[in-house]
């Protein structure tokens, strides 16, 4: 069952992304060649509980962090550790909060340094697939118009979507109903009503292959080990159309 949220869990879960944005604002200022994920990865939980919040990843179902850090070839649930950011490092960073009750998450993917025109050509179809996304989260579309017109944007961009995982509701929980996949048939799944708040998170890679979990139990692999995107963004659907709380984006 989609959870509608009320007119104060909505005011909440909308001051909850602010200051996640804030947040992830201050800890990308530091994405730079020579910094470690772990050094970001701290100044991240330090910036939560300076909020009175709760990191929502640390020990979620095990995870050992504030922060996911994907590199590279990483697509999801990368564990921070003392390896450097190098120039033309791909790093996918992915953040939860919880106060108050309320959760909010959002994810980017962030160039360190120049990267090539490869990475940057990903980038913006990751990133222009997100908005596509978003738009659908208007009352009366269904969730799989969400899904179908992701999945078909990638496909005409030239690249692949992650089948295994998938967006989501959020609120009182970080995982809430619906799944949210990035393919999918349009017309399909629970109509999209008012109060309604959705994490859609494009994953885009280069290959078509089933991603792989390393030997930690988190961290997602590309198959080809080539480069991948990953941007999150936090929506609610209004009278008005899509509000968005806070998302990932160049």
């Amino acid at each position: 069952m989609i959870k509608i949220k009320s007119t104060s869990e909505l005011e909440i879960m909308r001051e909850n992304a602010s200051i996640l944005r804030n947040i992830l604002d201050k800890v990308t200022s530091r994405t730079e060649p020579g910094v470690t994920t772990q050094e970001l990865d701290s100044y991240a939980e330090n910036l939560i509980h300076d909020v009175d919040g709760r990191p929502a990843f640390k020990n979620y179902r095990g995870f050992p962090s504030s922060l996911c850090t994907s590199l590279n070839e990483e697509i999801v649930h990368g564990i921070p550790s003392s390896r450097e950011l190098e120039t033309g490092d791909l790093l996918s960073l992915d953040i939860g909060i919880e106060r108050n009750g309320l959760f909010a998450d959002f994810a980017t993917t962030v160039p360190v340094g120049e990267v090539s025109e490869k990475a940057m050509s990903l980038i913006e179809a990751t990133d222009e697939a997100l908005t596509k996304g978003i738009e659908q989260v208007t009352v009366g579309n269904r969730i799989g118009d969400i899904s179908h017109v992701i999945g078909s944007f990638v496909s005409e961009e030239g690249y692949h979507v992650v089948k295994e995982f998938v967006g989501h509701g959020i609120g009182r929980d970080m995982h809430e109903d619906p799944q949210i996949p990035n393919y999918g048939e349009p017309d399909t799944g629970k109509r999209i009503e008012e109060g309604m708040v959705f994490c859609i998170e494009p994953m885009v890679k280069l290959d078509d292959k089933k991603v792989e979990v390393l030997e930690d139990g988190w961290t997602t692999v590309t198959a080809d080990r080539d480069i991948s995107a990953h941007f999150e963004g936090m929506v609610t659907a209004t009278e008005y159309g899509p509000e968005v709380l806070v998302r990932g984006g160049l």
